[in-house]
């Protein structure tokens, strides 16, 4: 679109200051302007005086009444009725073409007579990214995501079916994918690997994948929940984040990490709520989330088959670090990332005969030496009544009226777990005979009872480490790498590498 702008122009003239014989200022021969008036300086080699020389803008000579008028000169001054600027989020503009081979360069040139401008919809808010790939430009609102083919244009028949053709249009109609999808505010969230792009969507509790088949919601692969609390914490008005996307190259999956803006927040009601980052990975061969991870990091990016992420720094060092994944070396800890050793660990649910009740007598794992129970939970019990807390019976025996759950005690790994006759901790690399308070191996498989750590409930005659097993329709398990800050024993190769293949768990039904 086109605009007719008014131009006034004016011409710049110099008056040179002398001095006269009677030591007056004299301005070419014109009278009346102060002599303490007038820019540059010049020094006036007759009278040893400095003059200053005065400069003015005039359209007639010697500015007389209906002298003759000068020339227009190549200066010009625009007068505009509205001069504030206008930002149109939703429009996009190019410039000339830039070549540097053939020393083109009009990135300055914006020429009206041409078709420059690319409008969207701007009830789907501004655009956050643009994406070329092949022949496409795509094109990230904060509630639509279209593409837009480039040098060519899309025609459609009388049908409907779109034809693309070759066009001069640097960026052709524009055509939205289906799903009212968008990227919000938070174009940190878009990583790409061949034809895939992932990004999030905040503000509809949504990531997706935009592929051949359009748009797709991979938060529905086991982690609608977890989302939709996660990113609405990051989009609420107590609290602001940001979603980082990156895609990991080594192990090709794509890493997501939700950062609240604060590690705190109120919420509506006045409950302070604690906002904990999550980092966590896609992977599209299985259709699922893999993992939760513990760095948080500011950036991150593949280069050729190498995974990169930035810390966020310090109060000691403010210069974020630049650190690569998955090194093969020998010095290099697994589960390390930013300088700190993590272990690693694994939750999951025995929940076989789902209507059964169960007592679960033993867990036994396949897999690598090292590995410890940081926890054994049952679902909870509620007993039916009004009353919580803690009752007295009229033995004296305490229990809990409120809803109950039946847990274990830390099982030790197989080294860590070991003591002597005398119950010392006992040097794993020395010779039996050794005694085993956690895992034991058989036949290259690690086991061990589930001794219960429960509190009284209302009814038992025997409770807590007096009786084996955990009670329940189902229990969750956390296990994870044993470490040397337990204070029991040095870890088991500390930061080496450590594999679980399978764990089980012998349970009988129980007597009710």
């Amino acid at each position: 679109m086109s605009a007719v702008v008014e131009i006034k122009y004016f011409n710049s003239f110099v008056l040179k200051k002398t001095v006269n014989s009677s030591n007056a200022p004299v301005w070419n021969g014109s009278f009346g302007i102060p002599g303490n008036r007038g820019y540059p300086q010049t020094a006036d080699t007759s009278s040893s005086k400095i003059v200053r020389n005065w400069v003015i803008e005039e359209s007639r000579i010697r500015g007389g009444y209906n002298n003759s008028s000068v020339g227009f000169g190549p200066r010009a001054y625009l007068v505009e009725e509205e001069p504030a600027g206008t930002n149109r989020v939703s429009s996009l503009i190019y410039s000339g073409i830039f070549n540097s081979t053939t020393g083109i360069n009009e990135s300055n040139v914006f020429s009206v007579g041409e078709d420059i401008t690319r409008s969207l919809n701007p009830a789907y808010g501004s655009i956050q990214k643009l994406y070329s790939q092949d022949y496409y430009l795509t094109i990230f609102q904060e509630n639509k995501v279209s593409r837009a083919p480039i040098n060519k244009n899309v025609i459609y028949s009388a049908e409907g079916n779109p034809t693309v053709t070759t066009s001069n249009m640097v960026i052709g109609e524009p055509q939205a994918y289906v799903g009212n999808f968008g990227i919000s505010r938070n174009p940190e969230s878009h990583a790409v690997y061949g034809f895939r792009q992932y990004f999030t969507d905040k503000d509809r509790n949504a990531v997706l994948r935009l592929s051949n088949d359009g748009l797709t919601e991979i938060q529905r692969y086991g982690m609608y929940d977890f989302f939709r609390d996660k990113l609405s914490a990051l989009n609420n008005q107590f609290n602001t984040g940001k979603a980082i996307g990156i895609w990991d190259i080594h192990t090709k999956q794509y890493v997501l990490s939700l950062q609240p803006s604060s590690p705190y927040t109120v919420n509506a009601l006045g409950k302070t709520e604690t906002n904990d980052y999550f980092t966590l990975s896609y992977d599209e061969n299985v259709r699922g989330w893999t993992s939760f991870y513990n760095y948080k990091p500011a950036f991150g990016t593949s280069l050729k088959n190498t995974y990169y992420t930035f810390d966020n720094g310090s109060s000691s060092a403010p210069v974020a670090n630049i650190y690569q994944h998955n090194a093969q070396a020998p010095t290099v800890k697994r589960a390390e990332f930013y300088g700190v050793t993590y272990d690693a660990s694994i939750t999951f649910i025995f929940n076989p005969n789902v209507s059964v009740s169960k007592v679960f007598k033993t867990i036994n794992y396949e897999g690598s030496n090292g590995w410890q129970i940081d926890s054994i939970a049952s679902d909870f019990t509620g007993l039916g009544s009004l009353n919580t807390g803690w009752e007295t019976t009229s033995t004296g025996q305490a229990y809990n009226m409120s809803n109950t759950q039946d847990v274990s005690n830390t099982v030790y790994s197989y080294n860590q777990g070991a003591y002597d006759n005398y119950g010392n901790q006992y040097p794993a690399e020395l010779i039996p005979p050794i005694n085993r308070a956690g895992f034991n191996r058989k036949e290259n498989k690690y086991m061990t009872n589930i001794v219960s750590n429960s509190p009284a409930t209302a009814g038992e005659v025997r409770f807590g480490n007096q009786m084996t097993g955990i009670k329940g329709h189902f229990v969750t398990v956390t296990m994870s790498t044993d470490n040397p800050n337990s204070g029991i024993a040095s870890a088991t190769d500390y930061g080496g590498m450590k594999e679980i293949f399978a764990v089980s768990s012998e349970y009988v039904r129980s007597s009710y």
